[in-house]
């Protein structure tokens, strides 16, 4: 009988359900066994700082990439939005999870019933751009912690804004007070969808993840990828980049200029999608410059 197959995971409660779920489909798809190993990362570590202010993107997945480059683990399991656009050097993402909701919510009260100049807590510089060119009398805190934190903190005549994936998850979607709209509200990239990867030359792990990706979100966080890829790993600008209906929705903001521009893209459903992604970006940052 073969080895468990082991899947290295950030230790919260929604990374360990994100990947009991990819350990059940590949278990069932396959027959194997799989463990979980917990690795502490950065973003959690450091809890109390601001993710912007630590890079964002990456602060996540470094630890459990490393766990499977070095041998403790055969697997790394992220939410997709985490990973940088440039690949790791030695992993493939071998399958892209049958997507979740991919947009986010409210919680604590409605865009709407939201008083002026009322609370909104989060993380997020895209949440944070999204809702002050909806909403410019809004006030903003940070918000950092586990789920289960960050639902305590709900400011008082406020509310917070959280990823509905996250919830779905957790089977915790009726704390939402608003789903916002994707077509308004674009998601990160990948958002909603768990990215699972391996080592490049692990044919047997290869073969095994196969049997959970899935090929519509595949394509789809592959050319939201292309878009945060051609705008480069640097870029610390609010960005949000979602494929729905064969349709690339993008967002783009300088805060501190004031601007931010969106877009709807016509997607052909191939290959092409990619360099269609790419050329989007240059035209956003063409836009904001």
């Amino acid at each position: 009988m073969p080895a468990p197959l082991r899947i290295a995971t950030r230790g919260s409660r929604q990374a360990l359900a994100q990947s009991t779920a990819v350990a059940a489909a590949l278990t069932a798809t396959t027959g194997r066994d799989v463990e979980l190993v917990e690795v502490a990362t950065t973003g959690d570590v450091r809890a109390d700082v601001p993710l912007h202010t630590m890079g964002g993107i990456g602060v996540f997945v470094k630890e459990v990439q490393r766990a499977v480059l070095d041998g403790r683990a055969d697997l790394a399991a992220h939410s997709a939005k985490d990973l940088p656009s440039a690949p790791a050097d030695g992993l493939t993402i071998a399958a892209f999870c049958a997507r979740r909701d991919p947009g986010d919510a409210l919680i604590g009260a409605t865009l709407a019933g939201l008083a002026h100049g009322a609370t909104v807590a989060t993380g997020s510089v895209r949440r944070r751009a999204q809702l002050a060119r909806a909403r410019p009398d809004l006030q903003f805190v940070e918000l950092r912690g586990n789920i289960d934190s960050r639902l305590s903190k709900i400011p008082d005549g406020g509310a917070i804004v959280m990823a509905v994936a996250a919830l779905q998850i957790l089977e915790m979607t009726d704390r939402i007070t608003e789903r916002l709209d994707v077509g308004q509200f674009v998601p990160a990239v990948g958002q909603g969808c768990v990215a699972v990867e391996c080592r490049t030359d692990d044919a047997a792990t290869l073969d095994a993840l196969a049997h959970v990706d899935d090929a519509a979100t595949r394509h789809a966080v592959e050319v939201e990828r292309a878009f945060l890829a051609e705008l480069g790993s640097g870029c610390s600008l609010p960005v949000g980049g979602h494929v729905t209906d064969d349709m690339l929705l993008t967002f783009l903001a300088d805060p501190d200029a004031g601007l931010s521009i969106s877009d709807e893209v016509p997607l052909a459903g191939d290959a092409t999608d990619l360099a269609t992604a790419a050329d989007a970006a240059r035209s956003a940052r063409s836009a904001l410059a």
